[in-house]
């Protein structure tokens, strides 16, 4: 059984979704706990769900951290998912868990990643952009920021009347699926 630690900044539906995977027997898996670096409905998902959770406030442990948060990790940990966490892992983190750690973003790698490439920020560059495709992209975390190997990727159209509102919505409807389809090939 995959013993997996959540990393989560917001609203946790890809957390959600790990859980129901869990719940409904696709993953065989364990969320040892959900660590979040603000106050975030992720947390009360995990609550709810009966997983421990624990928060470590971005704004209070700056310089902190990645130590506070590994901390809390367990060593025999399988898989550190970053799912929506909006923090930035420092070197010595993703050096101690190198090949352990995941991530999912809302493009297709590597278009539409790095430095401020989150969020609406994303759907917004990619309607700029006139893309045709958009979608999102399981990947390894490494210290180049989506730079790592990707996993998984789903592509979603872009239509030429899409607001960036819209690819959001069709990015978010695959992204759910995608993480737990990436989950389960490492599983394997």
């Amino acid at each position: 059984m995959l013993k997996i630690v959540v990393l989560v900044s917001g609203g946790g539906t890809n957390l959600q979704a790990i859980i129901d995977a869990i719940s409904n027997h696709i993953l065989d898996a364990k969320i040892e706990s959900v660590i979040a670096d603000r106050e975030c409905y992720g947390l009360e998902r995990a609550r709810l769900a009966g997983i421990p959770e624990y928060l470590v406030d971005r704004k209070v442990e700056k310089q902190n951290l990645c130590t506070k948060v590994d901390e809390l990790i367990s060593p025999d940990c399988d898989l550190i998912v970053l799912a929506g966490f909006l923090s930035i892992l420092d070197s010595g983190f993703i050096a101690a868990w190198q090949g352990k750690i995941i991530n999912i973003h809302p493009s297709l790698l590597p278009k539409f990643g790095g430095s401020g490439m989150w969020g609406m920020n994303v759907h917004r560059a990619v309607v700029a952009a006139g893309e045709i495709k958009s979608g999102c992209t399981v990947h390894y975390v490494v210290d180049e920021i989506d730079g790592g190997d990707i996993i998984l990727q789903t592509e979603v159209p872009v239509l030429a009347s899409d607001k960036p509102e819209d690819v959001q919505k069709r990015v978010l409807s695959v992204e759910h699926s995608t993480l737990v389809a990436a989950i389960k090939n490492l599983i394997k």
